[in-house]
């Protein structure tokens, strides 16, 4: 790739890389031969030319050590900072929760504020606010579990649906932190009996694709396809070509964002599926078609989180592009909408690694997003 150099020691992910490399007894050729990438990009990664920006290497690069994809990635992350700190709270909370086989007596909510209170933490999770949404999650779910039982018969559909949303906001707020595998039981404990609802089902491809899974990702996506989930929403298509893309099946990928694209039925789905467009182009290692998508992007419509990401992609692009002073002015730009949004993203701090030292009027933002994210 053009505009690396060898001057930097390898990023957060390339160092684990080596370290597990060394501890498996393999050289750097008989890795590359596994992962099938090529032998100048994995040398590349533990020496510092080279960052990790794509889901699809690794993926392959864990499958090819033996490892779970967070072994390369360190997550979850120590807490750097009281907001951080709090976030990550909220994984021992919901263990908690998890532990207890009933609900409790967290006492009742009527549903008008169950309901109120449920829309703010989907604002919260939309806007990118992580803090905002671990500091109400807790007792959220507590209530909700709790509403199911006490609520009256003519209530209980609507009890039971606003407790699988709020569960699926719970996993998804602990698959970025990087407890994947509570976030697969919490995810279990919404379902009521056998029921797949849609919501856990999108979650869980989330989920899968996180960890590195894209096969699984798409056998799920498909099964929410099938029975009374038939052509349900725009999500599913839009992750089932992420998950496409990653195994480098770029045909197939475009094929499922046609589908989202004409299942998109306002502004803002219509600008994540442009927005899904610049990541799958980026996945496929096409930096300029993405710096293109990202450039026809309705940023307007979107909210804070998928601006955030959209954000982190156009740096990925353009640091691809020889542009690293630009890629590090879009992180910042990240980072003011969506801070731990972007913080707690493993692609976002390896990119962050990789600019040091190559960003020159950007080079004292570089390092305080590094210092802020706890990487110095």
């Amino acid at each position: 790739m053009s505009g690396l150099d060898k001057r930097h020691a390898g990023g957060p992910i390339g160092a684990r890389l080596a370290a597990w490399r060394l501890r498996r007894g393999l050289a750097l050729d008989d890795l590359a031969s596994r992962t099938g990438l090529e032998l100048d990009y994995v040398a590349g990664l533990e020496t510092g030319g080279e960052w990790v920006d794509r889901r699809g290497p690794l993926a392959a690069l864990a499958a090819a050590l033996r490892l779970d994809v967070a072994d390369l990635t360190g997550q979850p992350y120590p807490p750097h900072g009281d907001e951080h700190a709090a976030v990550r709270a909220v994984a021992f909370h919901l263990r908690r929760r998890l532990a207890r086989p009933h609900p409790g007596a967290a006492g009742g909510l009527q549903l008008e504020e169950l309901t109120e209170r449920t829309r703010a933490a989907t604002h919260a999770d939309m806007a990118g606010d992580e803090h905002g949404l671990a500091l109400t999650l807790p007792d959220l779910i507590a209530r909700a579990d709790d509403a199911v039982s006490t609520t009256s018969a003519s209530g209980q559909e609507e009890a039971a649906q606003l407790r699988v949303q709020v569960h699926v906001l719970g996993a998804g707020l602990l698959r970025r932190l990087g407890y994947k595998d509570l976030a697969w039981m919490l995810l279990h404990r919404a379902r009521p009996g056998t029921s797949e609802l849609l919501p856990v089902l999108v979650e869980e491809v989330r989920l899968l694709i996180d960890l590195g899974l894209p096969e699984y990702a798409l056998a799920r996506a498909e099964r929410a396809e099938r029975a009374e989930h038939a052509g349900a929403g725009w999500e599913l298509p839009l992750l089932a070509a992420v998950a496409q893309a990653m195994t480098g099946r770029r045909q197939h990928a475009e094929r499922f964002l046609a589908t989202a694209a004409g299942r998109a039925s306002s502004v803002r789905e219509l600008g994540m599926v442009v927005a899904a467009r610049a990541a799958v182009a980026a996945e496929h290692g096409d930096a300029e078609e993405a710096a293109d998508h990202v450039r026809a992007a309705d940023q307007t419509a979107l909210g804070g989180a998928q601006r955030s990401h959209l954000l982190t992609v156009a740096a990925a692009a353009d640091a691809r592009q020889d542009r690293a002073d630009q890629a590090a002015a879009r992180l910042v730009e990240a980072d003011a909408v969506a801070p731990l949004r972007l913080r707690l993203d493993p692609f976002a701090r390896e990119l962050v690694a990789a600019l040091a030292g190559r960003t020159t009027a950007q080079a004292t933002a570089v390092r305080i997003l590094a210092e802020r994210a706890g990487m110095q």
